[in-house]
Parts: structure tokens; sequence; C-alpha cells
């Protein structure tokens, strides 16, 4: 049998964005730059996605800059902004941040950036207050992450963004896990760029998104041809791009009825598990819909490979280098120990999980954690 709880790490491309990419391959494949009919062609399936993604959440096509990744997608949020600037400004972002915000701020750093890293509480929650005591006359751009991938917390996204938007800062926001998962509404909530990425939300590898609210101008890490408004150079890979507008459309209709049951799985799931020895991490409440984490009682490596040898996939808490575990980064910033920071596991549900998967999972880890 064979179960994979990982969804937060990467989704399987459903069969609807499989058939939009293999369709674009065979057929739409001329670039959309190009003033023929087989650039013509290409370029409508490009503005259809643009359109697709922006529906999603609640945006203008226009505002949809298409990239390789939702870590691009971050990298030219800090970086174009920052790039505006002669002279080095300030920065807040919050101590829970994904390596491809923590590394691009790190990196300006170097170069005379200020940065404030702003704390979470154990349950992995910024402080509306705290965010606005930071700011300063020099801000020029905040990131806080939407969903926290590691632990699940999600966080006020819509208060920190009206406290950027009354100082006039810039406010960008990570929703790569909450894209598909939870209602976004960039425009409601007075947000200034946004990453996103396809492969979250079962629409394949290979293409994210930033949107950039018309008017935020933004300097362009890739220079070349000036594709998308400029912003992001090279020529658009339409087969990825056609998987991610397809994924978008459809997970856009499912919400509704799909939140609420990986919400039910998840706590089965967790009901399951109360009676064990694992701890749960993340804010109980404000989480994402379709996700659990946990301290285990041994090095979440451990716990990964004996699930994997019985056919299921998660993934742990710890990042791994030079084949040493190293403490979560996220962990520590909420409060604890090193110890303990190694020992973080995460299971992530998705569309293809069932009630049976869930009771599975349940009865292979509690005779892990019993041995």
């Amino acid at each position: 049998m064979q179960i994979y709880l990982d969804y937060s790490a990467t989704t399987p491309p459903r069969p609807e964005s499989i058939a939009a990419i293999q369709e674009a391959l065979s057929d739409l494949w001329g670039n959309p730059s190009s003033l023929h009919s087989w650039g013509e062609r290409s370029a409508l399936v490009l503005e259809k996605a643009r359109f697709q993604v922006a529906q999603l959440i609640g945006g203008l096509p226009e505002g949809i800059v298409f990239t390789a990744s939702g870590t691009e997608a971050d990298n030219l949020a800090v970086l174009g902004v920052a790039q505006n600037y002669a002279s080095p400004q300030h920065l807040i972002i919050s101590s829970v941040e994904h390596g491809a915000i923590g590394q691009p701020v790190a990196y300006l750093e170097t170069l005379g950036w200020q940065v404030t890293r702003l704390p979470v509480s154990r349950a992995g929650l910024v402080d509306p207050a705290d965010l606005a005591a930071a700011l300063q006359p020099n801000t020029v751009l905040v990131s806080i992450i939407h969903g926290q991938s590691e632990v699940g917390t999600v966080q006020p996204i819509a208060a920190l963004a009206a406290i950027c938007q009354k100082a006039g800062v810039l406010f960008h926001t990570d929703a790569v896990q909450t894209l598909g998962r939870l209602p976004i509404d960039v425009l409601a909530w007075g947000i200034d760029l946004m990453s996103l990425s396809s492969h979250k939300i079962y629409g394949g590898g290979g293409v994210g998104a930033l949107y950039v609210r018309p008017g935020v101008k933004l300097q362009p890490l890739l220079r070349g041809g000036g594709q998308e408004g400029g912003i992001r150079s090279g020529t658009e890979p339409i087969a990825q791009i056609a998987g991610f507008g397809t994924a978008a459309r459809l997970i856009g209709l499912e919400m509704v009825d799909e939140i609420p049951r990986q919400q039910a799985l998840r706590d089965q799931l967790w009901s399951q598990l109360r009676d064990t020895d694992l701890q749960p991490t993340g804010h109980l409440v404000q989480r994402l819909p379709h996700h659990l984490s946990f301290i285990a009682p041994l090095a979440g490596r451990e716990v990964v490979r004996a699930l994997d040898l019985a056919g299921i996939g998660i993934s742990a808490g710890s990042a791994c280098h030079s084949g040493r575990p190293s403490p979560s980064s996220t962990l520590l910033a909420m409060g604890w120990s090193e110890s303990a920071a190694v020992c973080g596991i995460r299971l992530t549900l998705g569309r293809w999980t069932t009630t049976e998967d869930v009771d599975w999972v349940a009865m292979a880890l509690h005779q892990l954690l019993d041995r």
C-alpha cells in the first residue's frame, strides 16, 4: 500500500494539467512573442493562464508575472524592490520565513541593508503590534509568509498588510502554501506582491508566479527579451504555464468542497494520534487545512525513513547538511529546544487522500512509536 502525505512538498500533477501540458507541447509550442499564427496561438494560452491564476487570488491578470518557481518569485519580490534604491534601506521579515526570502534578505544585509526579523509566538504567529512598532521612516518592504510550510500556522495577512498600507510601505507575502488551500483576495487585503507556485496545486513543476499590484515598480533579476512586462525576461514555457492555469481554474472550483474535506481528514488523523508521544507544533486553529506537524520522540529523519519502508511518504521538519540533522530554524524561532528542533515531522493531505489512508497512517505511526 502506497500513501502519499507530503502534499506541502509537491503535489502530483492532475490529469487535466497533464493533458494541457501535452497539448501545448504537441500543438502550441510557438514563441508567444512572435507575430505569426504559431506565436498568436501560444500567446492566447499564456494570457488565458494569466487570467486563471489571477482569478484564483482575486487579482488583475496584468498583475501576474510568470517565473520559473515560487523561489524565483520570492527573490524577485525582495531584490526587485531593493534594486530600486541607490543606498541601503530597511526591510522587515518574520523569523519563520522560507529560505527563498531569508537568504536574499541575508544577502542584502551584506550590502548594508538593515533587517528586522519579527519574533513569533510559540504557535508561530506574528503579532501585528510588533510589525507596527518595527516600521521605520526608511522601511521599504515587509515580507511575511502567509502559510508556514513546516508548522502550518497561517498569519493574519490582511491585518499585517493594512498596517503597511497605512504606513505607505510595500507588503509582500509568500502564499505558495495557501494558494488553492485557503481563499485569497489580494485586492481586498491590499497586497502589493504575492508569490505563487504551480506544483503545489497539482499543476506540475517548473513554473511559478509573482503577483505585482499595478503601479508597484520592480527591477528585473533577468534582463534580455523584456517578456512579462519587462519584469522577467525569457521566453515563457507555454506548456508549464498551461498546466498552471488549468490547475488554478480547477482548484478554484473545488475549494468550497475540498477545504472542509481535507480539514475533516486532518482532524480525524489528529484525533487518532492524541494518545501518542507526538507533540503538535504550530497554531491548532489558525493553520493550513491539510496540515499536521509534530515533535516526535525520535529524530524526524528516522520517522520519515521508517514510514517510507511502510510505503508512507511524509517529511521531516528539519534540514540536512552534510548527512547531519540540523535544528529547524522555524522551530527554534518558536521557542523549541535544539534537541526538539531536529525531531519535527509534517503530514500533509491532498485531493487524493482518503479516510482509509488516514486510518492506515495512524496505525503505522502507533506501531512505530510503540516500538
